[in-house]
């Protein structure tokens, strides 16, 4: 999700991993980059917390912009691989697309080539969806979420259903903007997006 436009992409390697870490690429917009909020506060930078207290030997690299889409992402995934060499991608883009009623054939094309991409630079994915606000109407919300599942079958890779599962009921978890999570809701980030990573990560 946007309003503002930054760039992040910050290696968030802690003193655990090692100079040959596999590194765990996380992609996505605004809900990625801690938008709002001081870096060290956003649910990336925890999950790279996380996983040198679990011990396992990942560099998590973050190159989440905020206002991204999924047009955007497609554009530049190939150079983000070619930089950041990862062995795992968290896809999480979207969320623009829907804000501004984006056609669903192009959004699932997108996410398509973004995963095929990926897996051409032999990086396993993990796809995390968005549901939109139910102001948007049934129609196109159901079948904004369904195209995430869509990707996921047709793809054959992993996928966490909505980003913002737990709280996006709650008023108080969001920013003045009423989009953007604030601190405290970071760790259910967290913990939504470790459900579906845990299984892909391996020991040193």
């Amino acid at each position: 999700m946007r309003f503002a436009v930054s760039t992040v992409v910050l290696a968030l390697a802690l003193p655990a991993a090692t100079a040959s870490a596999a590194t765990l690429l996380v992609y996505g917009d605004s809900l990625s980059a801690a938008y709002g909020l001081p870096q060290e506060q956003g649910w990336v930078h925890l999950l790279a917390q996380r996983l040198h207290a679990q011990g396992f030997d990942y560099k998590v690299a973050n190159a989440s912009l905020s206002g991204e889409t999924t047009d955007g992402g497609r554009n530049r995934i190939e150079a983000a691989l070619k930089t950041h060499r990862p062995a795992l991608v968290i896809v999480e883009l979207g969320a623009n697309d829907g804000l501004r009623g984006a056609r669903l054939d192009t959004l699932r094309r997108n996410l398509e080539a973004i995963v095929d991409a990926c897996r051409r630079a032999n990086a396993r994915v993990l796809l995390v969806g968005i549901r939109m606000p139910p102001n948007y109407g049934a129609n196109y919300t159901e079948k904004f979420q369904g195209v995430f599942g869509d990707v996921a079958r047709s793809r054959k890779v992993p996928l966490v259903p909505s980003l913002l599962d737990g709280f996006s009921a709650n008023r108080e978890l969001f920013q003045a903007d009423g989009i953007h999570p604030t601190a405290a809701a970071q760790p259910v980030m967290l913990d939504t997006v470790w459900k579906g990573l845990r299984p892909l990560l391996k020991r040193p």
